[in-house]
């Protein structure tokens, strides 16, 4: 049996049954993890003694016949944005290469809560500003069904991860499609649910009002039963939304018959003609499931990624203020006074596309510019978030591509910032209206070798539940495999 390829749910059978340990888990996966992530790249930092830890702690549950937590055993990944006690914490970055985070962020102590084995932290681009993986400030993560192309961004390491049986599930985060799109590219299900289902206490901050923490798994039932654990208002974080947390499993196996699908058509524009494809086949399976296709209109699309791309950066620019070698993390040596510590520091210990970043976020928030660009943005975003709340009077789900494309390779956008940031044409609305979604399979490409298609679903906000009942029947009913 390889144990690198079970889901969560085949783990908590196996362990009730006595057939494994959790300890066998997590050793399978931390051999997995020195045998490919040689090639793949998807960690940077390992945390054995805590894995094998909390795997005893597992397994001295069963002894005692006691019930098991819902994540019992289960090999977790956790994105190097995301704070671990203990462990350190670089967010992909230079600037915090000697950063070791003092406490866990409310998502991983509600995983562990949950029983959930943590192995290490994944790869990512620097401060999770990035499509591709490729500007992390160590090296570039590749994607395991093709190690020529990239897993996607900000998330790539957690993609590749789970996507390379290096670990079971594993979080990430979404600021403008960074859950949803490396899902897409490296062929595995991942989701970013409303803004404010999830503690950001404990996730280093990029773009505070777009940021989310979401999960990765191989099935949608181990996307919805981890999404169960970590979701919910914590006190630690003011936009944690105090809203009842449904069972999200339970609603899996009801019926989508009936269920109104918008489909609209700026989304269907520009896609390669295999993407496009695939994804019709995919809502064509939906609609022999019973769903109803309904054609929509999200007319403020085009102005999405302008618009993102200034809020997200002048947020950017603030936040990353704080990196300066005073406090924490990296500081440069031989400067003569303040000014040329901060200058060195943060010269030295930024990449250049967090620099690009900074420098744009600080130009549109500038004296001057300010109601130009920013003020402005800010009012297309509500005219994006009106389109949505619009069009879920009509219907209940949205249906689009997660992508223009498939996976690319590696260096092949990397010189041409404007290409890579179209990359998350299609998932940065989402994150600009504060609504959830999430990314399957669906099915691949005829190239050789094939590559991954994802299909994503956009719901209204709150309603996690609906999306994950839709995926499900999808997945179900062969959608992961459409030819």
């Amino acid at each position: 049996m390889d144990l690198t390829a079970l889901t969560a749910t085949d783990i908590r059978e196996l362990l009730t049954r006595r057939q494994v340990s959790a300890q066998e888990l997590v050793r399978a996966h931390l051999d997995a993890i020195e045998q490919r992530d040689k090639e793949v790249r998807a960690y940077l930092t390992l945390c054995p003694e805590r894995a094998l830890e909390k795997a005893q702690q597992v397994d001295a549950l069963i002894e005692a016949g006691e019930d098991l937590p819902p994540l019992a055993g289960v090999p977790t990944a956790i994105k190097d944005v995301i704070l671990t006690r203990g462990v350190r914490t670089t967010c992909a970055s230079k600037i915090l290469c000697n950063y070791i985070a003092p406490y866990d962020a409310t998502a991983v102590a509600r995983l562990e809560a949950a029983g959930a084995c943590v192995l290490g932290k994944t790869n990512c681009d620097e401060f999770a500003m990035g499509s591709s993986t490729e500007n992390s400030g160590y090296f570039p993560t590749r994607n395991p069904r093709d190690l020529a192309r990239v897993p996607g961004g900000s998330s790539g390491g957690s993609a590749a991860a789970v996507a390379a049986g290096m670990a079971t599930v594993a979080l990430g985060s979404d600021t403008g499609g960074s859950i949803r799109q490396p899902a897409s590219f490296c062929g595995v299900v991942g989701m970013m649910g409303t803004y404010g289902r999830v503690s950001r206490f404990g996730l280093v901050a990029f773009a505070s009002s777009l940021d989310h923490i979401g999960p990765f798994g191989r099935s949608v039932r181990d996307v919805a039963r981890v999404l169960g654990v970590i979701a919910g208002r914590d006190a630690n974080d003011s936009t944690s939304a105090d809203v009842p947390v449904p069972d999200y499993e339970a609603a899996l196996d009801e019926s989508v018959r009936g269920i109104k699908l918008g489909i609209p058509e700026e989304y269907f524009r520009g896609l390669s003609s295999e993407i496009g494809t695939n994804i019709q086949k995919g809502i064509q399976l939906l609609e022999k499931l019973g769903c109803v296709a309904v054609p929509i209109r999200l007319p403020h699309t085009e102005a999405a990624i302008a618009c993102y791309y200034i809020i997200a950066t002048a947020e950017a620019s603030s936040n990353l203020a704080r990196y300066d070698g005073v406090r924490y993390g990296f500081r440069a040596s031989g400067y003569r006074n303040l000014r040329e510590m901060y200058e060195k520091t943060r010269n030295q210990g930024f990449g250049a596309e967090v620099k690009r970043r900074i420098m744009l976020g600080t130009y549109v928030l500038s004296s001057g510019y300010y109601d130009a660009y920013y003020l402005k943005a800010q009012k297309v975003r509500t005219l994006i978030t009106r389109d949505f709340l619009e069009a879920f009077d009509e219907v209940e789900v949205i249906v689009t591509p997660t992508s223009p494309i498939p996976a690319f390779r590696l260096g092949e956008r990397l010189d041409d910032p404007l290409q890579m940031y179209l990359a998350d044409i299609y998932t940065v609305t989402a994150d600009l209206a504060g609504i959830p979604g999430i990314a399957v399979p669906c099915g691949r490409t005829r190239g050789e070798p094939p590559l991954p298609v994802g299909m994503q679903l956009l719901g209204k906000h709150f309603d996690e539940a609906r999306l994950l009942q839709v995926a499900h029947a999808f997945e179900r009913g062969g959608g992961f495999e459409v030819a």
